[in-house]
């Protein structure tokens, strides 16, 4: 009789290991950077209002934490921020609808476009602040016109990827507009209008410090500009480092809607 032969289980080894040195990447590479810079500052000789080590940064960053400037320029910002890029991305969105459907409508519009690109949006935002005035209108308006151009891109590329066959199955199946961008459109254009998003969060924090530098009494870009002038570099780091927490803030927030609205197209490999 022959003997019934067992296969051996199969189990990943290391993989729990893999995980946690997955995890320990982050802090690993902070904590070289943070040692990187506590040296070349030490080394360097030069005074601490030049540049300043991570311990005298953090310190200035725990203080206006403390008396709670910190969060009420971070929400001025924020606020201001968030309106621009929904500002921005309702029109990128609703005038990259209309371009797609019409050659002739892009071709008309296409150089404007471009030039509100062409033209730093350093030299424009004083315009917008007198037109405007010094409220949160304008440092919105400053903060949608850089989150339009590349939103509108890939609305485009989005719209105009969807294969023709997708379009004639509705067309047989007569289906309204309204059921046309329902059912396919947005669906089918969501990955890469999510990574639109993705380029506009980030790219709006700089449109918001554009704006609060230009004319503003209050917000991050404010209180690295006035650290700036009392030479208080260690003031500047802070808000710095205060916007980059920001912009990792919304890009992962993005990520997270991405996650969750577009997760079955990275399964699949689309």
């Amino acid at each position: 009789m022959a003997q019934s032969k067992t296969l051996p289980a199969v189990t990943r080894v290391g993989t729990p290991s893999r995980i946690g040195l997955r995890w320990l990447w982050g802090p690993l590479s902070l904590a070289f950077f943070l040692g990187a810079w506590a040296l070349v500052a030490r080394l360097s000789g030069l005074p601490a209002f030049i540049l300043p080590g991570p311990l005298a940064v953090g310190e200035r960053l725990v203080s206006i934490a403390a008396d709670g400037s910190l969060w009420r320029h971070a929400a001025s910002t924020l606020s201001q921020l968030l309106l621009g890029l929904a500002i921005g991305l309702i029109i990128a969105f609703g005038l990259g609808y209309v371009i797609a459907r019409s050659r002739r409508l892009e071709r008309a519009l296409t150089p404007y476009i471009v030039a509100s690109q062409a033209i730093p949006v350093v030299a424009l935002a004083p315009l917008i602040i007198i037109w405007f005035g010094s409220g949160v209108l304008a440092k919105a308006l400053i903060c949608a016109l850089i989150v339009f151009f590349p939103a509108l891109i890939n609305t485009l590329v989005g719209l105009r990827g969807i294969p023709t066959e997708l379009r004639d199955l509705l067309h047989v199946y007569r289906a309204t507009p309204w059921q046309t961008l329902i059912k396919l459109e947005i669906p089918a254009a969501l990955p890469v209008l999510i990574g639109g998003l993705k380029i506009g969060a980030t790219l709006a924090v700089i449109g918001a410090v554009v704006g609060e530098y230009v004319g503003s009494d209050r917000g991050l870009g404010y209180l690295i500009n006035f650290a700036r002038g009392t030479y208080d570099t260690p003031l500047v780091i802070a808000g710095v480092l205060a916007l980059i927490v920001l912009a990792l803030g919304l890009y992962g927030a993005v990520a997270w809607l991405e996650a969750r609205t577009v997760g079955w197209a990275r399964r699949q490999g689309l």
